[in-house]
């Protein structure tokens, strides 16, 4: 139907050991094969054996996608025990060093470390992807532009990445900042039309910098694959329910920006520039910081922002069936992200002990637990 809206959703998890939580190390490949094996193809390796990716098939349908979602993660969880491990669905793991992880071999992988060396080794963090599919592919680069003001407020209502390599970040979102290493991610540049978004990647193409548009990681991209218009900002969420009330906003603001063609159809290089600064303060201080209104009236709290986006995707999500998830982000608000939560139980469990690895070990505790909860 014309106003599905279609959407499926991709989750990154950390794999560890099940004892220590520690990043796992030595994973052996009959894991992964019964993986991908009792998921059908939809949980395999990540371009680090020390990650999995879920994905989705394709939904209409809300309640469908949770139950896929919670389905992936049991199942990839109780795999994972057998085999000593444990999954955890976080954009940064607190304790995991990138140094001496192996690659997972494969000739894109190969491709893609070879070109970004030490950054591509880095690269040790999970996000969450959410795929709409639009009326018709050829809004999606357009749609992509108007919704670049939204992107900060995907990226605060995910934070869960406050922690690298052991050690306190000061941010909610630490990831983005590991991730911005790499080249061709962050905002994207302000295409007018699908012309001159395609020059820009035949361009490329024709100087043998990249295969094909898949190489380019923006925080919101035409997918390749997939008749799709991909968000791909957020940190990995611990909780499904994160997951879920994302997706439905995204999914019934991209359906409000194709009924409303002139909604920030002005957007201008100033807006495109006060986003990338709103992207870094949703990354510093997650939902509890506030933005530089676009509109220049100041500055606005992320609730705030949030109360009315919901507002003018209203009647969207009720068309798609899927208002209560939207509405649930300001429960995400209130009661704040997997950052807020980790952050937490790390100063509740220093509150017991003096020891950080004590600390870090309650954080990653709680995660493995939220994750499958």
């Amino acid at each position: 139907m014309f106003d599905e809206y279609s959407f499926g959703i991709e989750e990154e998890y950390f794999l560890a050991d099940a004892e220590n939580k520690t990043v796992a190390r030595g994973i052996p490949d009959a894991f992964f094969q019964e993986l991908k094996r009792r998921t059908d193809g939809r949980v395999k390796g990540e371009m680090l054996r020390a990650q999995v990716e879920a994905a989705t098939v394709r939904h209409v349908d809300l309640a469908a996608a949770r139950a896929e979602l919670r389905f992936l993660r049991q199942t990839a969880g109780a795999i994972a025990a057998r085999y000593g491990l444990a999954i955890l669905a976080v954009g940064t793991h607190p304790t995991a060093t990138w140094i001496g992880l192996e690659q997972t071999p494969h000739e894109r992988y190969d491709a893609v470390m070879e070109d970004l060396q030490m950054v591509g080794q880095r690269n040790l963090l999970c996000g969450l992807h959410v795929h709409v599919e639009l009326p018709d592919p050829r809004q999606r680069v357009d749609v992509m532009t108007r919704m670049l003001p939204y992107l900060p407020l995907f990226i605060a209502l995910a934070t869960s990445s406050p922690f690298w390599r052991a050690r306190e970040t000061g941010l909610k979102g630490y990831r983005l900042a590991a991730y911005d290493e790499l080249p061709r991610t962050g905002v994207p540049e302000l295409f007018r039309n699908v012309a001159e978004y395609e020059a820009y990647i035949a361009a490329l193409v024709q100087a043998g910098v990249i295969e094909d548009s898949s190489f380019v990681w923006w925080a919101i991209r035409p997918s390749l694959k997939l008749p799709t218009l991909e968000l791909r900002a957020p940190d990995s969420c611990t909780r499904v329910e994160d997951s879920i009330a994302i997706a439905a906003l995204y999914r019934a603001l991209a359906r409000f920006l194709v009924r409303d063609p002139l909604h920030n159809a002005e957007i201008s290089a100033v807006t495109r520039a006060l986003v990338i600064e709103n992207k870094w303060r949703a990354q510093r201080y997650g939902v509890h910081g506030t933005f530089v209104d676009v509109a220049g009236e100041g500055a606005i709290s992320v609730g705030e922002m949030l109360e009315r986006t919901l507002a003018a995707v209203r009647a969207d999500a009720e068309v798609l069936g899927g208002l209560a998830e939207v509405e649930r982000c300001r429960e995400i608000v209130a009661c704040g992200t997997s950052a807020d939560a980790q952050l937490a139980v790390f100063a509740a469990a220093q509150g017991r002990s003096d020891s950080r690895s004590d600390a870090l070990r309650a954080v990653t505790d709680w995660i493995a637990g939220e994750t499958l909860s």
